[in-house]
């Protein structure tokens, strides 16, 4: 990792602003709200491990081009730089849809640069791109892979950016959608 990314005494900051909200799953030393531009938080990669399978993809998100995300960061302590990155690697890159960017995050307490995982558009089969809201609501009622069902991972992430006083009206929306979905299913 090139040192122009990290901290004078080697931390690096990680964004995180999907599951790694509510599950980061790493040891950190701080964590703070960030917003970062030139990326938008969307549901536009099909999942065939974690929220669903090749025959049956599910949906989750990713960060697609244009616009701004409100996340966190996580500052990563230098001694544990390696393991987290081989974590996130793993985690983030198991079908290889995302890779590795680094942006700006402004955080209260000024500008950090972070870790982050974008995919890779229009190269690889699982970027959806921007999908009907309909569309993308099916796929995450339905989905279910390794990590367990789409609506549980759109749950989790929607109550948790509430909690940090974080609107995204685009998740609300589709948050309906798929409750409403899953309550016809019961029925």
């Amino acid at each position: 990792m090139s040192d122009r990314w990290t901290e004078p005494n080697g931390d690096i900051w990680v964004f995180g602003y999907g599951s790694l909200i509510w599950r980061p799953g790493f040891d950190f030393i701080l964590r703070r709200q960030a917003l970062i531009h030139g990326y938008h938080r969307s549901f536009c990669i099909f999942s065939h491990y974690h929220r669903g399978t090749p025959e049956k993809p599910g949906l989750v998100l990713g960060l697609d081009r244009g616009g701004s995300c409100r996340g966190v960061v996580y500052r990563v302590a230098a001694q544990n730089v390696s393991d987290v990155i081989d974590y996130l690697d793993a985690r983030e890159r198991v079908t290889d849809v995302y890779h590795q960017a680094w942006v700006t995050a402004k955080t209260d307490q000024g500008a950090v640069r972070a870790l982050t995982y974008v995919p890779r558009f229009r190269t690889h089969p699982q970027y959806a791109g921007k999908l009907e809201p309909a569309r993308a609501a099916r796929l995450i009622a339905h989905g279910v892979g390794n990590s367990g069902p789409g609506w549980e991972y759109l749950e989790h992430t929607v109550s948790h950016l509430n909690d940090l006083g974080i609107r995204d009206r685009g998740l609300d929306d589709l948050h309906q959608r798929v409750r409403s979905i899953r309550s016809r299913k019961r029925r």
